[in-house]
């Protein structure tokens, strides 16, 4: 019984994966991709790490497991951020379907890469 809720598990995990492999190619813009990438990886390697620990039973790869996946937890939505500010600061266009930029009046008195300072 454990090997087909791990199977399951697995399965639910890659197709997460798979969705967010194909919103990496298809989502137009920088920002709507990180987005995608983050939410459904995220999501699909807890799924595999939890397939993992029902497969082996075993208290040492669940708590490995757990570890591993706190870690992605905690740091892909930070790393995403980062990411999505210096693309924004390096001046990365917005998709043109986008119909607000929250960011432009708490950035606009910040320097964009290639511009010169004002004197």
């Amino acid at each position: 019984m454990s090997s087909i809720v791990a199977g399951l598990l697995m399965i639910g995990g890659t197709v997460f994966m798979l969705v967010a492999a194909i919103g990496l190619l298809r989502l137009p813009d920088l920002y709507t991709r990180m987005h995608a990438l983050t939410k459904a990886g995220t999501l699909g390697i807890g799924l595999i790490l939890v397939s993992a620990t029902v497969a082996f039973a075993d208290v040492s790869v669940g708590t490995r497991a757990i570890v591993a996946f706190l870690f992605v937890l905690f740091t892909a939505p930070v790393s995403a951020h980062m990411i999505g500010r210096a693309g924004y600061l390096g001046g990365v266009s917005l998709w043109d379907g986008t119909s607000f930029d929250d960011w432009q009046a708490g950035y606009g008195d910040l320097r964009r890469e290639g511009e010169e300072p004002e004197s």
